[in-house]
């Protein structure tokens, strides 16, 4: 049995860290879905290819909230991903996995990995793996179709267009300015311990206050 491993999720201001594990005897069924990395992919491909994925292969998912993502103190994100790579892997036991390394040396994080895990696959660890291998690439879109149908419950939960939740996305800056200058405070769900919230709290505040005194 072979698994790939892969996360979405890792840079955004808004939204959790999602991390997925695919796991298929062969990765012939994985190559007729036409799999290939999400990131290539539109929305409604990367849709229709989970189900595909979620028919012809075992799936693991493991979700890092806003909350744990900020409480991890002087830990790093990629000590954070490691754990929940480990917790699919361990999950479905297989013989060989390949994982998209976060991290710069690509060896490091596989050892990393294989240091918590109670089954001892053979580890594949190397970075773009999403594009080399159609399991990372299958576990890649299962992990962005969670996160994106995340974003899409939390944008509904708050009444609000919060955008995909990425400091790059106009939509999601837009929304965390207007909800901090309304409400005195973050969103729920903001990854407080990111620079791009301390920055923009800071700037509402400082805004509020001005207004305030004026």
């Amino acid at each position: 049995m072979i698994c790939g491993a892969d996360e979405a999720g890792r840079g955004p201001v808004l939204g959790p860290l999602v991390v997925a594990a695919v796991m298929v005897e062969d990765d012939l069924s994985l190559r007729q879905l036409r799999v290939k990395d999400s990131k290539l992919l539109t929305s409604a491909r990367r849709e229709e290819l989970y189900d595909g994925i979620m028919a012809v292969a075992r799936v693991e998912v493991s979700v890092a909230s806003p909350e744990e993502i900020d409480a991890r103190g002087e830990g790093s994100l990629n000590e954070l991903e490691v754990q929940h790579f480990a917790a699919v892997i361990d999950r479905l036991a297989p013989h060989k996995v390949f994982v998209d390394a976060a991290d710069v040396v690509a060896e490091r994080f596989g050892q990393n990995i294989l240091s918590l895990l109670r089954c001892q696959p053979d580890m594949v660890s190397c970075h773009r793996a999403d594009s080399l291998y159609p399991v990372v690439s299958a576990a890649s879109i299962v992990a962005k179709v969670v996160r994106d149908r995340a974003v899409r419950s939390i944008g509904e939960e708050l009444g609000e267009n919060i955008g995909s939740g990425y400091p790059t996305d106009p939509a999601t800056m837009a929304f965390l300015e207007r909800w901090t200058r309304t409400n005195g405070d973050l969103p729920p769900y903001t990854r407080r311990s990111w620079a791009t919230a301390k920055k923009m709290y800071s700037i509402c505040k400082m805004s509020n206050l001005d207004e305030w005194m004026e």
